[in-house]
């Protein structure tokens, strides 16, 4: 069974979001948006544009998605079956979250890794 295929995002949280956001693209030239993040676009070798994008967002401290984590970062992985991958941790022992959410954006579920970072797992929708 096929488990990560790739990064599908990378997500902060920050006391001074606005700011942070203002910091990554004054210095390292990330075109945040105004929804607080950027999408980056997959290419080839050549560099082409590949179908699928790597979100990366900086969100205030205070929400509680990456929750139960007390990180400040979580990275979102792209899967290939979401449903199959989750009983296998399950079945291997890992801290799997119950709570799944199925969107128009796709499967996400959750898993928390030995350290108590907060893993997410993401299965895109057909055809991303």
């Amino acid at each position: 069974m096929k488990r990560v295929t790739g990064i599908g995002g990378i997500f902060f949280n920050a006391k001074e979001p606005v700011a942070l956001r203002a910091w990554y693209k004054q210095h390292l030239g990330i075109d945040v948006q105004a929804w607080g993040g950027a999408a980056f676009t997959w290419a080839d070798a050549a560099g082409n544009p590949t179908n699928g994008t790597t979100a990366w967002s900086i969100g205030a401290a205070d929400g509680e998605h990456f929750a139960p984590s007390l990180s400040t970062f979580m990275v979102n992985y792209r899967v290939a079956n979401l449903t199959s991958l989750l009983q296998a941790l399950r079945e291997e022992g890992c801290n799997v979250l119950e709570k799944t959410d199925d969107s128009e954006y796709g499967k996400f579920g959750w898993v928390m890794d030995p350290e108590g970072n907060k893993v997410e797992l993401w299965q895109p929708p057909e055809g991303q």
